[in-house]
């Protein structure tokens, strides 16, 4: 089994998928790694995925906390904490060398008063170093509250993943251990523990026993004092569980293999536990050796469930992956990875990085840093993206979407089809199954005028919208009958529709065209009857004929006269293919001619549009690109981009300015898109708009009101005139208000002034109604 119906054509067609002319006849290797940082594919499959909200890159991803109102920035901390260690230096050293008057008053008051003169007794000793200790602990204490040092210490050694968080912690309580053991000489904490303890433990008539007995009693004590110290610290620092961790980790690496598997997603478990371990082993053993690649992954996954949806692929299936290992279930062109990758994806959950969000205060704490990334869950509500020429649409949006479409199609999960100029940059030929180049004899296909229709109505609802949907003065339904008028008999009398210079001379109503085709339908009664009416009304007021006339005139040119061909000779594309994974790119001749490029564009939105809700098989997801759509947008396209949700496709239009889109179709056109993309150097015009589409939110805000104040006393009159004349201003209080207010979330001054070069400001909604707000996106990120 090659491709276990996953790949393969759905019922018959009059029209099946084109193939490349020229397969390779071995599939090519895997050309690199996955391009998430180029990890191993079992690396990359082991990576966790976070459930995060839309938009949020989830390879890898750790979510931030939000933003604490209370928290103290860094630097003020830092600056807190190094004062506050100096203040305790100096009051302890003035406290330690006497300089604090009547330091020991308190002491004398509940202590013996013969105890304080020229002899002091041994007690006197202990009681001035129990003393002396508590106030060393009070100035330790109060001065690390006010220093705020705990927070320090959780904030740069605490609040961190392991192993870095025990390395921190590990790294402070060795230099605590070095302090205190050092500091016999400045604290007095050593001078307690000798007082506290008996002198017969420590002094004998023996003057070498007594120094051994002190120097033990000093080891034992720095011993002491560092458990004291590092028994709190291991314990913020998770050191027993590092180390527990670890351990486990060395103990699930000495389990059999036969445990492990079940829950290594590079074991392919799913396998596994359909009684597969052998294709399992298998496509483990091609991930592991480097003959996989992720591409490969995603295909046998989809080809997986194919078999589960169909149990009687199961044999196929199995065969295949024993034969073939990681090139198994391949698709139909051969390929197994794009020539080349400008992106970052990852196909596991379909995405496609597009920079990450600004770390600026126009977007949520969790969210500032943090990757930026869209897939079919979004695309499928249709993605609108407008900015000016040089702001990074094609090169920083519209080909990593391609790219991410193109490789979903490799994995059997999507269909793609790219509209852009011809030499726009959307990656070599060979990344592609169909290219068709309009005007380009070496064009190896052809576009299929007529979407691959055989009913004539929708083949001229399908042509009415191309030639004439951007045309207010015509009505299109009335052009939708004129051309269903032509289309109809010349098919009946034919077996096919007309080619362009055909269907031209036919709206033209040239008697040569039209008596020939009233002698084919001499004997079909409805069809004369069709082209009797349209006869009839050719040339009347409101007639659409001539307007289509001219529309079909550019097209009607010998550029385009090998293309278009409707009677079965050529290769022709139509998007009816788009039950396959199908990688299709056409190249339009913009700058040679622009209104046929123009009504080419209109063409292939409308057979999008139209043949993407009409797929019996919805599993593929079904995507249009179109790099530049400023006279593909008309009131039908608007209507129908609102059909595709449910039909699980999406459409991605790039515009320079919602300017060139007619005025009365701004509003229609971003509700019917869900998501959102507004570039850097959008004007105010277009960022009212987007303000409009976006609403508005609840923030909360602070004014500071300067009130001038008036004494009463006459001293203090004169000290604020003082002031006054020494700062040159009056003296003030100042009232502070907070209050909640509802803004626009971006207002038009800021999408036209704030969003910097190489940015943009980024909103999405999924085909499930979620709903993620607009942030500002560094698409160099």
């Amino acid at each position: 089994m090659d491709t276990e119906g996953t790949h393969d054509a759905r019922g018959t067609r009059a029209n099946p998928v084109p193939r490349p002319a020229g397969p390779p006849a071995v599939p090519p290797a895997p050309t690199h790694a996955p391009s998430t940082g180029r990890p191993g594919v079992t690396d990359w499959l082991r990576t966790p995925r976070a459930a995060a909200e839309p938009g949020l890159w989830r390879f890898g991803h750790r979510p931030r906390p939000d933003a604490d109102p209370d928290r103290v920035p860094n630097r003020a901390l830092i600056g807190g904490a190094v004062v506050a260690l100096l203040a305790a230096a100096l009051v302890w050293s003035l406290w330690r060398n006497g300089y604090v008057p009547h330091s020991r008053i308190l002491l004398e008051l509940v202590t013996p008063t013969d105890w304080w003169g020229l002899e002091r007794p041994t007690a006197a000793i202990t009681a001035l170093a129990v003393y002396n200790s508590l106030v060393a602990a009070l100035v330790i204490v109060g001065f690390g509250r006010l220093g705020n040092w705990r927070e320090v210490f959780h904030r740069y050694a605490v609040d961190h993943p392991q192993p870095s968080r025990a390395l921190r912690t590990a790294l402070v309580g060795a230099v605590l251990v070095w302090f205190f053991v050092r500091a016999d000489d400045l604290l007095p904490f050593d001078n307690l523990a000798l007082g506290l303890t008996p002198k017969s433990w420590l002094f004998t008539t023996d003057a070498e026993q007594t120094k051994n007995n002190v120097e033990t009693f000093g080891t034992v004590y720095h011993l002491v004092v560092s458990a004291l110290i590092l028994w709190p610290i291991a314990r913020a620092g998770g050191w027993l569980t590092l180390v527990r961790d670890l351990r486990q980790g060395k103990k699930r690496a000495a389990l059999p293999q036969q445990q492990s598997n079940s829950e290594d997603p590079a074991a392919w478990p799913q396998l596994r536990s359909a009684g597969l371990p052998a294709a399992a082993d298998r496509l483990a053993a091609d991930g592991n050796s480097g003959l996989m690649n992720d591409v490969d992954c995603v295909r046998i996954r989809r080809a997986w469930e194919s078999v589960q949806a169909d149990p009687s692929r199961l044999p196929a299936f199995t065969d295949a992956v024993l034969r073939q290992g990681g090139q198994a279930c391949p698709h139909p062109s051969g390929d197994r990875d794009l020539p080349a990758r400008a992106a970052t994806h990852d196909l596991l959950t379909s995405q496609v990085r597009l920079g990450q969000y600004a770390d600026r205060d126009r977007n949520p704490a969790a969210r500032r840093g943090a990757g930026s990334a869209v897939d079919p869950d979004t695309l499928g509500s249709s993605l609108l993206a407008v900015g000016p020429p040089g702001a990074g649409k094609t090169r920083l949006l519209v080909r990593p979407v391609v790219e991410s479409l193109a490789l979903q199609a490799l994995a059997g999960q999507a269909a793609v089809v790219a509209v852009c100029a011809a030499g726009t940059p959307l990656g070599p030929d060979e990344g592609y199954d169909v290219v068709v180049k309009p005007g380009d004899p070496a064009s190896t296909y052809d576009l299929d005028l007529y979407g691959g229709t055989a009913d004539p109505d929708e083949a001229a609802a399908l042509l009415a919208e191309a030639l004439a949907g951007d045309l207010p003065e015509v009505d299109a339904r009335r052009a939708q009958t004129a051309l269903a008028q032509l289309l109809g008999p010349y098919r009946a009398a034919h077996g096919h529709f007309p080619s362009v210079p055909v269907l031209r001379e036919l709206l033209d109503a040239t008697p040569a065209a039209l008596d020939d085709l009233r002698r084919r339908l001499a004997a079909d009664g409805p069809h004369l009857r069709e082209l009797d009416a349209r006869a009839r009304q050719f040339g009347t007021p409101g007639d659409p004929a001539l307007a289509l006339a001219d529309r079909v005139a550019v097209l009607d040119r010998p550029a385009f006269a090998d293309f278009f061909d409707a009677s079965g000779d050529s290769r022709p594309f139509s998007l009816r293919t788009l039950e396959h994974p199908l990688r299709a790119r056409i190249d339009l001749p913009e700058r040679a001619h622009p209104e046929a490029a123009h009504v080419l564009t209109r063409l292939v939105l409308a057979q999008f549009t139209a043949g993407a809700p009409a797929r019996r098989d919805r599993s593929l997801f079904a995507f249009l690109v179109i790099d530049d759509a400023t006279h593909a947008v008309t009131a039908e396209s608007v209507r129908a981009l609102q059909r595709l949700r449910n039909a699980n496709a999406g459409v991605l239009l790039t515009l320079r300015a919602l300017g060139d889109v007619p005025e009365n179709l701004h509003t229609s056109l971003l509700g019917a898109a869900g998501c959102h993309m507004a570039f850097a150097g959008v004007t105010t015009w277009d960022g009212r708009l987007f303000a409009q589409s976006w609403g508005t939110e609840w923030v909360e805000t602070t004014e500071v009101a300067k009130h001038t104040v008036f004494a009463d006393q006459p001293l203090t009159r004169a000290v604020h005139a003082v002031r006054k004349l020494v700062t040159g201003k009056a003296v003030t209080t100042d009232a502070v208000t907070v209050r909640k207010v509802e803004r626009e979330r971006w207002s038009a001054s800021d999408l036209a002034r704030e969003v910097p070069t190489g940015h943009a400001v980024l909103s999405l909604t999924t085909v499930r109604g979620e709903h993620a707000p607009p942030l500002l996106v560094d698409l160099h990120g």
